[in-house]
């Protein structure tokens, strides 16, 4: 039966039955009850080793290492990948370039083979010199040092991940930067403001609300790739030290295990402080809905309009 509500009459309508979201609701809580009763009834995980290592000395040593690997190989990529942007984008041919030999190598090959190869650095290039080519030498204006006293694994390992990295931000920052009209390098130059202080002031701001996203999964991406500087090899990342003590003690699973709640705790932690970095730059862009407030005009609404709106039915959907 119909109602009335302010003046309107109302429709009471019934909804739908849906039985397929409820069974489909049904199995997929089953499977998951399935899955966690396997994973703490099978003793063969061992979760007694898994928590008496969790904590150990040796694997918080392997989590201190990989976020100082994320952390400097975020780092040195996303200064990289500014530099290139900005490159690519430039009216120099030999800037642009060289920018893109930069990213079509770093993006073409694989990380492990780069790693293999950062790792074969002193045997192809006992010593290295800084100075002008073919003139130096001459001159005396090189500056040589030995590699393998100076570039250690660890330098190997973050520096090979950061050049392989600014390959990939740099395509973000530069969709980053395009998502930016170019009225505003026109306006803000109209105004007399230089080039870096348009990019700093003005691009940039705007840009991180389209490069903050993909650049957080890249980052929850670097921290699971610093697992691979065992091709250096870097003996003191989570994972080997994991997969070392797991054979040493002859329990793989229960010290991967261990690894692995580590890598999701860290990974939680980066999820929580992109979303804050995410809501700031997202200052000044909430999408705001249009509620169907009066108008001014509403309040003078014809008798003829009330009338008509009299006469018509609606569907109630408030809750």
């Amino acid at each position: 039966m119909d109602t009335m509500k302010d003046g309107v009459e109302l429709i009471n309508a019934k909804p739908v039955p849906k039985p397929g979201r409820w069974v489909s609701a049904i199995i997929v809580a089953i499977l998951a009850a399935m899955a966690i009763h396997g994973l703490v009834t099978n003793k063969n995980y061992q979760w007694n080793v898994v928590f008496q290592w969790l904590f150990s000395q040796s694997l918080m040593q392997g989590v201190a290492f990989t976020i100082i690997l994320t952390v400097l190989a975020m780092a040195i990529g996303t200064v990289l990948a500014i530099t290139m942007a900005i490159m690519r984008q430039s009216v120099n041919p030999v800037l642009r370039w060289v920018a893109m030999a930069y990213i079509w190598f770093f993006r073409g090959t694989p990380i492990y083979t780069q790693l293999i190869f950062w790792s074969l650095l002193p045997t192809l290039y006992p010593s290295l010199s800084f100075g002008v080519p073919f003139l130096g030498s001459m001159f005396g204006w090189e500056v040589s040092f030995d590699t393998a006293t100076y570039f250690t694994p660890f330098w190997m390992a973050f520096l090979g991940l950061g050049l392989n990295e600014g390959a990939y931000l740099a395509e973000i920052m530069r969709a980053g930067l395009l998502s930016v009209s170019k009225g505003q390098w026109e306006a803000a130059t109209a105004l007399g403001m230089p080039r870096a202080t348009i990019f700093r002031r003005i691009i940039l701001p705007q840009a991180m609300r389209v490069i903050v996203p993909p650049i957080g999964n890249e980052t929850i991406s670097m921290l699971k790739t610093t697992s691979l500087v065992s091709a250096i090899p870097f003996t003191l990342e989570l994972t080997f030290i994991a997969r070392q003590r797991g054979q040493a003690t002859f329990a793989p699973v229960p010290l991967l295990i261990a690894a692995a709640i580590w890598y999701l705790v860290i990974t939680s932690l980066l999820m929580w402080i992109q979303s804050i970095i995410e809501k700031h730059f997202a200052k000044g862009f909430e999408r705001r809905d249009n509620t169907g407030g009066q108008s001014a005009s509403g309040d003078t609404a014809s008798d003829e309009d009330k009338e008509m709106n009299g006469k018509l039915k609606f569907m109630d959907v408030t809750p």
